[in-house]
């Protein structure tokens, strides 16, 4: 692909989404971040987008309120998303287990650092990280199916849930808003808690990927006790108070 069409697909994207990340856009066009900052450059100057910190936007688009979707937070805590990622594969099981990658932006990262030499059974429900998968040329991915949820892009209802609870996973990457020692994981919408409290049901090992400003957070609906976490990865920001009493909890937190 020439530059000048990579240049119009991605005022394309940003038209349609009303915003796109550069970690996004390089995993689409398989091209470096620098070279998407590069576009970025020349259709702001065209007047197509409006660079944003980890991105573009729509020319005068004004910040969204409220949960946020994929695009705005790909954009936010990028490098210690990409470390996370990178870091849960020590967690993968031997060959012939099966994985389950939550719907996330941090799993999302999580999934683009799968080796491509392991023969694993790999499932989600969130289009993006199928795609991405897919892309890489995963050997076995399934899919679950349910009714789409546009913020998320990932499939949430009562037919996703069935499906879940008739699995058994062997190790589960699971992505939460807020993760505190009172309350547990939880998450702003009570549809996607419904799909990762099956997740973790249904998962011999949970591993939790999140970076350090979701300690200590609460979100609206709690989906998983701590009891039911075995690894926390998150980053350096983490308070070692908060690590220890997870530890005390009997929860692994490693550092990415």
């Amino acid at each position: 692909m020439y530059a000048e069409e990579r240049q119009q697909a991605i005022a394309n994207q940003v038209r349609v989404n009303g915003r796109a990340s550069v970690t996004a856009l390089a995993s689409l066009f398989d091209v470096t971040s620098e070279t998407v900052r590069r576009d970025l450059a020349v259709l702001e100057r065209n007047g197509h987008l409006q660079r944003v910190h980890g991105g573009a936007v729509r020319p005068g688009a004004t910040p969204v309120v409220g949960e946020q979707g994929i695009d705005e937070r790909l954009m936010s805590h990028t490098d210690q998303k990409l470390a996370i990622g990178a870091a849960a594969s020590r967690f993968l099981p031997p060959d012939g287990g099966s994985v389950f990658i939550d719907a996330g932006t941090t799993t999302y990262q999580a999934a683009l650092a799968l080796p491509r030499d392991r023969r694993l059974t790999l499932m989600t429900h969130s289009i993006p990280i199928a795609g991405a998968l897919a892309a890489q040329g995963a050997e076995t991915l399934h899919v679950l199916g349910g009714r789409v949820r546009g913020l998320t892009q990932a499939m949430v209802g009562a037919d996703t849930v069935a499906a879940l609870e008739r699995l058994r996973i062997t190790t589960a990457f699971v992505g939460t808003n807020g993760i505190s020692i009172a309350h547990g994981l939880s998450t702003p919408d009570p549809d996607e808690a419904a799909i990762k409290s099956a997740i973790v049901r249904s998962a011999h090992r949970v591993v939790v990927l999140a970076d350090s400003s979701k300690a200590g957070h609460e979100d609206l609906t709690s989906f998983a006790a701590l009891a039911d976490i075995d690894v926390l990865i998150t980053d350096t920001g983490i308070d070692p108070d908060f690590a220890g009493a997870l530890a005390d909890h009997g929860i692994e937190t490693v550092i990415a």
